[in-house]
C-alpha cells in the first residue's frame, strides 16, 4: 500500500476486493505517516451539481447552523462561507428542529440562495432521511439525501435506518432530479459516521470501534455516495479520550474510507469537555490536507452555535488550501473567479475587503426577500 504502484492497482479494481474488516486490520498496524502516505494518492471522484474528489481538490462544506433555524441567520452564515471560497462540497444545515415543515423551509431557502448567486454546488438539510423524503414528497428541492449510519444492524436500527429504506430513498431523490436542471451526476447520498457511534447506542455486539467504523464505510459504499465524512471528535471523551486519540482516529477514518473507495471527508472537531483545543484541529487539518482528504467543514468562527462543538472555520479551510496548493471543485472555482472572490486561483483582495462581492450577494438576499 505504500508502494508507488499501489494507487494504479487500486484504481483498476483492487479497491473492490477489500472488506471492512481487512481495512480495519491494516489501519491498526500503520503509523500516522503510513496512514497519510497510503491515502494521499487514492481519489474517489463523484458528481452531483459539481465534481468533487479530483486530484488537487480540497472541498469545504459550509455548515451555517442556527440555534433556532432562523432562515436569515442561516443564509447570512452561508454567504460568509461563500466569500471565503467555501461551499463547493455542500451547503449543509443541521436543523435544530426535525419537523417536515422546518426542513421544507430550509431546503427552499438554500435552493433559492444557490440559484440567486449562481453557485454550482448542492444543498442538504441534515434531518433524518425519512423527514427529508417526506419533505421531498411535498415539493422540497432535495439535492442530497443525508443520513448518519453505523457498521452494525443494531446501530442502524438505533438510528431508525434500514438499508432497504436508504435504497428506496436514493431512488426517490434520483427520480426527482430527472425533473430538475443543473445535475451532472447520479451521486446523491451523503453519509456521516464516527468512531464510537456503535458504542454510543450499544449496538457494537462486542466489536471494537475501529472495526465498527470500517463496517459503516462498507454500508456507505453500497449506495455510491457523493460525500461521506467521519465526525471524528463529536461524540466526546467517552470514546476518544484526548487530542492524541482524536488525531489518530481522524487519520484512521480517512484512510479506511479512501481504501474502500469512498469520497472521504472529515469533520475535524472536538467537544468542550475533552482535552483538546484549536491547535488540535489545526494540526489534524494540515495532516488531512496532506493526506488528500476530499473535504472538511467550514463553521462560522469554528464554533457551531447550534450543536455546541468546535470544528474548523471558513478561514481555516481557505488558509490550508493556499498552504498545500489545493483548489475548490473545478466548476465552483470557475464561479469564484467570475464573481471576483477568487483571482488567479486564490482568494482575491476584493473578497478580503468585501465591497463588490458582498454587494452582489446582499442584492441576492434582497431578491429573496430577506
Amino acid at each position: 500500500m505504500l508502494s508507488s504502484t499501489f494507487a494504479s492497482e487500486w484504481e483498476r479494481g483492487l479497491k473492490n476486493a477489500f472488506t471492512p474488516e481487512m481495512v480495519a486490520g491494516v489501519a491498526r498496524i500503520m503509523s500516522a505517516r503510513d496512514l497519510i502516505t497510503a491515502a494521499a494518492p487514492l481519489r474517489a471522484v463523484t458528481r452531483c451539481r459539481n465534481t468533487m474528489g479530483e486530484r488537487g481538490v480540497f472541498g469545504v462544506r459550509v455548515q451555517p447552523n442556527h440555534p433556532t433555524d432562523d432562515v436569515a441567520g442561516v443564509l447570512l452564515s452561508a454567504l460568509d462561507g461563500l466569500l471565503f471560497g467555501c461551499g463547493d462540497a455542500v451547503i449543509g444545515v443541521n436543523p435544530a428542529g426535525d419537523s417536515i415543515e422546518n426542513v421544507i423551509a430550509l431546503e427552499h431557502a438554500l435552493h433559492d440562495l444557490i440559484s440567486a448567486v449562481g453557485a454550482p454546488t448542492q444543498s442538504c438539510v441534515l434531518a433524518h432521511f425519512t423527514t427529508q423524503l417526506a419533505a421531498l414528497e411535498r415539493g422540497a428541492p432535495v439535492d442530497l439525501l443525508f443520513q448518519s449510519i453505523g457498521g452494525t444492524e443494531a446501530t442502524n436500527a438505533g438510528f431508525g435506518v434500514t438499508l432497504q429504506g436508504l435504497a428506496e430513498g436514493r431512488e426517490a431523490v434520483l427520480a426527482s432530479h430527472a425533473g430538475r436542471e443543473a445535475f451532472i451526476g447520479n451521486n446523491v447520498m451523503y453519509f456521516e459516521t464516527g468512531q464510537g457511534t456503535a458504542l454510543s447506542v450499544e449496538g457494537h455486539g462486542g466489536i471494537d470501534q475501529l472495526t465498527c467504523e470500517a463496517r459503516a464505510y462498507g454500508v456507505a459504499r453500497t449506495f455510491d455516495p457523493f460525500l461521506v465524512n467521519s465526525v471524528v471528535g463529536f461524540i466526546g471523551p467517552e470514546y476518544l479520550a484526548n487530542e492524541r486519540e482524536i488525531m489518530r482516529a481522524g487519520l484512521e477514518d480517512h484512510f479506511m474510507g479512501k481504501l474502500l473507495g469512498l469520497p472521504m471527508g472529515v469533520d475535524i472537531c472536538y467537544t468542550n469537555h475533552v482535552e483538546a483545543n484549536q491547535d488540535t484541529t489545526d494540526q489534524l487539518l494540515v495532516l488531512l490536507a496532506t493526506a488528500g482528504c476530499n473535504f472538511v467543514m467550514g463553521v462560522p468562527g469554528s464554533d457551531d452555535v447550534m450543536l455546541n462543538y468546535q470544528s474548523t472555520s471558513y478561514h481555516d479551510a481557505a488558509g490550508v488550501r493556499e498552504l498545500v496548493g489545493a483548489r475548490p471543485a473545478p466548476e465552483f472555482e470557475e464561479w469564484l473567479e467570475q464573481t471576483g472572490i477568487y483571482e488567479g486561483g486564490k482568494l482575491s483582495e476584493l473578497a478580503a475587503t468585501g465591497p463588490d462581492s458582498l454587494l452582489t450577494f446582499t442584492n441576492s438576499l434582497k431578491e429573496l426577500g430577506l
